[in-house]
């Protein structure tokens, strides 16, 4: 029996199929003629898809329209379960972050360097720059920087075991803490005094965090959470739980880092 399938329910069922078939969100766009950001917003249920599109990703995923819009469709593994444990395995690895320390501590240290004259810097806008660092690193590289959590609260995304790894470095002599009164309010900041080990870092992932620290440096608190605050992988969390990594892809412009395929229109 055919039912009306809401946006939700049909980008579940081309997620879900499309990762049955080893595809990745890039392959599958570019079989359909669709750009990557596009084919995202459907798994995500923000854009709807028109019968073409349905058509096209019926031949491409191997499934029947009467089927796709079934109640009773279930997404089958046709080929031996290794082939579902293999992806499985390969999308917990890569979408799972895993917290680094001492690279977290040497990304701080480093956005602090670049930043310790900046008097705008204080905890608001530090914990943006470290947020959009590691979000950015993952959509274009599809790895982790720092492989920090980062919990949606109210203020903004904040860094899993911040507290601890703060408390870390000032005992070891790592960062000070201060309070400073900026425009009539009082500002917790963070003075390096020492050097980031650079070593620790790949070019890559130093060049995401200069174009951050460029980007965004000199905006206010105020600014700097209003854009985080729109940012789509902090808007679809509910607030207090952590912010999934894979949300990255489903980025538009002005937020979206990677360079996609101009060609491949909507």
């Amino acid at each position: 029996m055919n039912i009306k399938l809401s946006q939700k329910q049909i980008g579940q069922r081309i997620t879900e199929l499309r990762k049955i078939k080893g595809l990745s969100q890039d392959d599958l766009a570019k079989s359909i003629k669709m750009s990557r950001p596009s084919l995202a917003q459907i798994e995500l249920g923000n854009r709807s898809v028109d019968i073409f599109e349905l058509q096209m990703l019926s031949i491409v995923l191997g499934f029947s329209l009467d089927d796709f819009m079934s109640k009773d469709f279930s997404v089958k593994q046709d080929v031996e379960g290794k082939v579902e444990e293999k992806i499985k395995k390969s999308d917990e690895r890569i979408s799972v972050p895993t917290l680094n320390v001492n690279k977290f501590k040497n990304v701080l240290l480093y956005i602090l360097e670049r930043c310790a004259g900046k008097p705008n810097v204080g905890e608001t806008v530090l914990y943006k720059l470290l947020y959009f660092s590691d979000f950015n690193y993952y959509e274009i590289y599809e790895e982790h920087l720092t492989g920090a959590k980062y919990r949606k609260l109210p203020y903004g995304p904040v860094p899993q075991k911040l507290d601890t790894i703060i408390g870390q470095m000032m005992e070891s002599g790592q960062i000070q803490r201060i309070k400073t009164e900026y425009f009539d309010k009082m500002q917790t900041r963070y003075i390096p005094l020492a050097k980031a080990d650079l070593t620790t870092l790949k070019a890559s992932e130093k060049e995401v965090i200069d174009k951050v620290i460029e980007q965004m440096s000199d905006w206010s608190a105020t600014a700097i959470s209003n854009y985080s605050h729109k940012d789509l992988p902090w808007e679809v969390t509910d607030e207090g739980n952590y912010i999934s990594y894979n949300l990255a892809f489903y980025r538009e412009h002005p937020y979206s880092v990677r360079v996609y395929n101009e060609d491949e229109n909507e």
